[in-house]
């Protein structure tokens, strides 16, 4: 094999094979605490499920130069509402994504939504806006991946803080973990039991 073929060799093998390490979160309400920020040098790109509140998480965000795919939520005003969409609909190595803030999950979809997964469901649906840590498939849309990352901010009812990680490398997601980041009172209030 010639130099300049195996150079065009492996500039497809990794775009092809390429490992991505996503940070998905959501429900940060203006939140910018240190362990929420403290995993994003881990990770290639960071997501967030909407109700940021403000913009300061997403100017962090956007300073580590790593690109940054989000969706506004109910609580979000005209300030994120202009720089990021209600939907976010996008692929990254073959895997379908769709992104919004209430979404719903399997039985229990947004009514506004639940049409547009009969007609054409993605692969991975992703949504915030509970506050509810949840991972499930769902066989009725050709068992689509939903995942809720629950909420990183301390504004709601939830009461541990959470996010998640996870690879995607030649069209699989993988290696899925939450990332626990305390009580949501923790250092604010007394123990809740």
């Amino acid at each position: 094999m010639r130099k300049s073929d195996k150079n065009a060799y492996f500039r497809t093998f990794f775009k092809t094979h390429s490992l991505k390490r996503i940070l998905l979160l959501s429900d940060t309400h203006g939140c910018t605490e240190p362990d929420i920020i403290k995993h994003f040098d881990n990770a290639d790109e960071l997501w967030h499920a909407g109700d940021w509140s403000n913009k300061a998480l997403f100017e962090i965000m956007e300073k580590t130069q790593k690109p940054v795919r989000g969706v506004w939520g109910n609580v979000d005003g005209q300030e994120l509402r202009t720089i990021l969409p209600l939907h976010n609909q996008f692929s990254i190595g073959g895997i379908r994504f769709w992104m919004t803030h209430i979404g719903g999950y399997p039985g229990q979809y947004n009514p506004k939504i639940k049409p547009l997964l009969d007609r054409d469901p993605p692969d991975v649906f992703i949504c915030g806006h509970s506050h509810i840590l949840k991972v499930q498939r769902d066989a009725k849309y050709k068992n689509m991946l939903t995942i809720n990352p629950g909420a990183a901010g301390r504004h709601g009812f939830h009461l541990m803080r959470t996010k998640i990680k996870f690879e995607i490398e030649n069209g699989k997601l993988q290696n899925m973990a939450v990332i626990e980041l305390g009580k949501r009172t923790a250092g604010i209030l007394p123990d809740i039991q």
